[in-house]
Formats: C-alpha cells, structure tokens, sequence
C-alpha cells in the first residue's frame, strides 16, 4: 500500500525575486537594521518580536551564554582549526557539540526538570515541598541536579543573583526561578556541600518563565556560545595556543612510558 504523503508547511519565511518575508513581516523594511541578534532570536523561537522588558531579559540571558574564558568547547574550537584552519565553520561547530549535560547544555536539563515539578507556574506553590523529592531522586540515582554547583564559581555564581535582579527589574522574577532557588537550598541541605544555582540553572528558570519548551532550551545557549568561538577562533589564528597545548599535554600524557633521558 502506498504510503500517504503528509503536507509539507513552513510558517518562518518565504521569498521571491524582490522581497523575503519572514514571521509575516517585510525583512528589508521592518527587520534589517532594525531589530538586533538577540531580538531576532526571540523572534525565531516565538513567532514574535519581543517587548521591551522581554528584549532587555532575553538578550542578557543570551549574553550570559556567549563565553566563560578556555572552557572544554573553545579548546576543542581551537584544536580543530589548528587541524583544520580552512574550515572555521568545522572548528565552531566541534566546539558547539560539546554543550551538554554538563556546559551549558544544563538549561535544557533545568528547564525541564522545572517544567515537570511545576507543570503550570503557581506562584502560591510550597517551592521548598515541591524542590524536595526532586532532589531526593536525583541523590538516589547518583546524578547531579542541573543547574546547581559550579566547579570554581563558589559560594556564589555572580552571574545568577545579576539574572535575578534583571528579572525583578523586568517582571519575570516568577514561580520558576523561585523553585530553582529551592531547589538549590535542598540540595545544599541534603548533601552538606554549597550548591548554588548557577547561571544556566537561572537561565533555565527563565526559560521557564518566558514559557519556552524546554526542549528547545539548549538552543539558546548554542545560539550565544557559537558567537563566542567565532571569537576564540579569531584569537587562536592571531595568538595561537592550540599547538602548544597539543605538545604539552602530549609530552606530559606520555612522560612515563618514554626513557629517562641521562644527564650529561
């Protein structure tokens, strides 16, 4: 029996020889030069231009994301274009697949754990019974809640009480962002250590609040770091360190399997 084709719709954009229209307006007259990246990145994922208070919290999450110095993802952007210097595409991209469950790719993983606690935003909900067996769960399978702890950044990231303020200035200091924080204090609670919510973990909370699905989440941080590499990779092609710390770890990896070298 043949198969029964579906209909192939698209409601971003079409173009034809002298206009483009994306979302339903005229990109040459009401976007270009008008609206900026973070703008039109919010208007990717929800059809819409944001307002004011939305452009001023979306565009400071998206900014949080675009870099954190010699992370794991910009290394592998420059080990990749020392590999491969005519592919900067092939460098920033092998740098944007290591967002997981670990960097950055962790808003994904707070939003939806956000969004499963609290299925709808309540603002009356009791945050700290609610944060409770998540975090018991999380313990009982040895796995660490996303968006809570960072490995230098302590007792505090400065980064998420900056995002809660730009939220309260903003109104988007909501239901979300408040479980987020119980549940940093119940996992502090339960396993002795300080765990604060980091940044991705408020950027996921935020996510929430914006009512984006968190399984688009990870999106936001993939958008911003991509900037960033671009970045690293300008400075790796003007101040290169991939190669040096290719030999380096190389000769320390390999230290012990090499002969001792005899003083002369």
């Amino acid at each position: 029996m043949a198969r029964k084709c579906k209909p192939i719709t698209s409601d971003i954009g079409w173009s034809d020889a002298s206009s483009i229209t994306l979302f339903g307006r005229n990109f040459v007259d009401e976007i270009l030069g008008e609206v900026n990246l973070g703008d039109m990145g919010f208007l990717e994922l929800t059809g819409r231009l944001p307002n004011p208070n939305e452009s001023r919290m979306f565009n400071a999450m998206a900014v949080t994301l675009v870099e954190h110095g010699i992370t794991p993802s910009a290394l592998v952007a420059r080990l990749t274009y020392l590999g491969a210097p005519e592919s900067l595409q092939g460098a920033v991209a092998a740098g944007l697949n290591g967002l997981g469950t670990v960097f950055v790719g962790s808003i994904e993983g707070a939003a939806k754990v956000l969004s499963e606690a609290m299925p709808q935003p309540d603002a009356n909900a009791d945050f700290a019974a609610l944060a409770r067996p998540v975090v018991e769960s999380f313990k009982a399978s040895k796995r660490i809640v996303p968006g809570i702890g960072h490995p230098f950044h302590k007792p505090v990231d400065p980064r998420a009480p900056r995002l809660a303020q730009i939220a309260r200035e903003t109104g988007f200091d909501g239901p979300y962002l408040k479980l987020m924080a119980a549940l940093a204090d119940e996992a502090s609670r339960s396993s002795g250590k300080v765990l604060p919510m980091n940044a991705t973990g408020a950027i996921g909370a935020l996510c929430c609040e914006m009512g984006f699905n968190w399984k688009i989440c990870r999106g936001l941080g993939v958008m911003a770091r991509a900037v960033g590499l671009v970045g690293h990779i300008l400075e790796e092609s003007r101040n290169p360190m991939a190669e040096e710390i290719w030999h380096m770890v190389d000769e320390q990896a390999t230290a012990h399997l090499r002969p001792a070298q005899t003083k002369e």
